[in-house]
């Protein structure tokens, strides 16, 4: 595995294919040395004059400087969707349509521009953000669209209300797609908006902003604060929000949920996970083996709902961890921008610190190592994708969760065991099961204790679905009508 080789694929003459740069242009996003606050529908300065740095995780050169909300500037932003509550919320269903209908079609005329955004402040793969995150941004909001004038008729009763002001924190690892996730249904049930994205990409959401002004929607509607943790707890705690959503780790949320508790404010958390990838001895091993890859290597295993932990049947587990190295001495690593990337860059050093601390943890405990041959660039934040086999339980690489290109491995004898390892998690977002028996799979999804639960495949979404989980997991679901709730008055 290497930056522009792959090890497997062979030419006629029996030589390694060789990848020649094939780099998305830059020049599609004119981005400007410095950003504000969009409050009220105009780009602003924070009111304490406070400003911060995005950076690029591939290249850690600097992309623009970014205003800093502080208390002042949220309780303008609140001030401000407050105001615009009454006007957006008395609109028929069918108007509030033709404006998510709008930013609908421009998010799909500026995809390329903002595939690439994305992807140099996140530093994931083009063909990521090109061909997933964009394409499921837009149909977030052609689908809640759709809802807007149908309210009555989502099974909350004959006449659900907006709730008012929603507060709501993204994090980075999808903050397009995670900024829709949110304010589509939040806008179609006629809710106005305060986001907050992750202080480390905070680009995305602000040219998001200028598509808001650019389909005309109402002032106020539509509040952007970048920001640290500071902006997002005094925004979840301010008096006059009436919704909190939050997108992020267990422990913010944890902290999220006593702030809100005793409050008539409504809540939805989507956190952390630790999902379990169950292969059985009958399942298409080829198939799986990608779907393995896809599970955990996608995003650079920077997903909530990642298959972090393989469950493998024992009489096919050497012959899987086999295959699946051998598919990881293909990807390919290295510039996010070229379209031949398979693997790009962690998000920032303090996430690439927190995954060298869990993986050194793992190997001190015992278990082993392997991560796949490759030449990291010399810049920028980056880690190899691994697998680590002779896993147990107690290890804390099977237990909490990493957020990187890390895979565990774990075999299992009976369905019972798989389901009873699976389980075994204070987690319950995600989970694949790998079986030619529609039987088991079914049975075995059951008694899962997982949100969502994919059959012989794995990171597979859609805006008619909804997504959630349980225990630490967070509660509450996004996406599909049950989205919906978390927007209305359904008293």
């Amino acid at each position: 595995m290497s930056e522009t080789t792959s090890g497997a694929a062979k030419d006629a003459f029996g030589g390694p294919f060789l990848y020649a740069p094939a780099p998305e242009s830059r020049a599609v996003v004119d981005l400007a040395p410095s950003y504000g606050l969009f409050i009220d529908g105009e780009f602003t300065e924070a009111a304490e004059g406070q400003v911060f740095k995005t950076l690029s995780p591939s290249t850690e050169e600097v992309l623009s400087e970014v205003a800093r909300a502080g208390a002042e500037d949220v309780d303008r932003a609140v001030r401000a969707a407050r105001r615009a509550f009454g006007p957006w919320s008395a609109l028929p269903g069918a108007e509030r349509a033709k404006y998510l209908f709008r930013i609908a079609r421009i998010i799909q005329e500026r995809s390329r521009e903002l595939a690439v955004l994305e992807t140099l402040d996140n530093g994931k793969p083009i063909k990521e953000t090109r061909d997933s995150d964009l394409p499921l941004v837009a149909a977030h909001f052609f689908y809640y669209a759709g809802w807007a004038d149908k309210l009555a008729h989502a099974g909350f009763g004959p006449d659900p209300r907006p709730l008012g002001v929603a507060a709501q924190v993204i994090p980075w690892n999808f903050p397009l797609l995670m900024l829709a996730w949110k304010i589509a249904p939040a806008l179609a049930a006629g809710n106005t908006v305060v986001l907050k994205p992750a202080e480390t990409t905070p680009l995305s959401a602000l040219f998001f902003a200028d598509i808001c002004r650019s389909a005309g929607l109402p002032k106020g509607v539509v509040n952007i604060l970048p920001g640290y943790g500071d902006a997002g707890a005094a925004l979840t705690a301010h008096p006059d929000v009436d919704k909190v959503a939050f997108t992020g780790s267990t422990a913010v949320g944890k902290e999220i949920a006593r702030t809100v508790a005793g409050t008539r404010k409504k809540l939805t958390l989507e956190l952390g996970g630790k999902g379990a990838n169950i292969v059985f001895d009958d399942a298409p091993l080829d198939q799986a083996v990608e779907g393995i890859v896809s599970g955990i290597f996608f995003n650079q295993g920077q997903v909530c709902c990642a298959g972090s932990r393989l469950l493998v049947q024992e009489s096919v587990a050497e012959e899987v961890v086999d295959a699946l190295k051998r598919r990881l001495t293909t990807l390919r690593l290295g510039d996010p921008l070229d379209k031949n990337t398979d693997i790009g860059a962690i998000n920032s050093a303090e996430q690439l610190a927190r995954i060298a601390e869990l993986t050194d943890a793992g190997e001190a405990e015992g278990a082993e190592r392997w991560s796949a041959p490759c030449e990291l660039p010399s810049t920028g934040h980056w880690f190899a994708p691994t697998v680590f086999t002779q896993v147990t339980q107690a290890h804390r690489i099977a237990r909490e969760e990493i957020f990187g290109p890390v895979l565990s491995v774990l075999t299992f004898r009976t369905p019972a065991e798989a389901v009873a390892k699976a389980n075994n998690t204070p987690y319950g977002l995600s989970a694949g099961i790998w079986s030619e028996k529609g039987s088991r799979i079914l049975a075995v999804a059951e008694k899962l204790r997982a949100g969502v639960v994919w059959a012989n495949s794995f990171n597979k979404f859609d805006p008619t679905s909804p997504f959630g989980g349980y225990k630490e997991s967070g509660h509450g679901r996004e996406g599909g009508r049950h989205g919906l709730e978390a927007y209305l008055d359904v008293r």
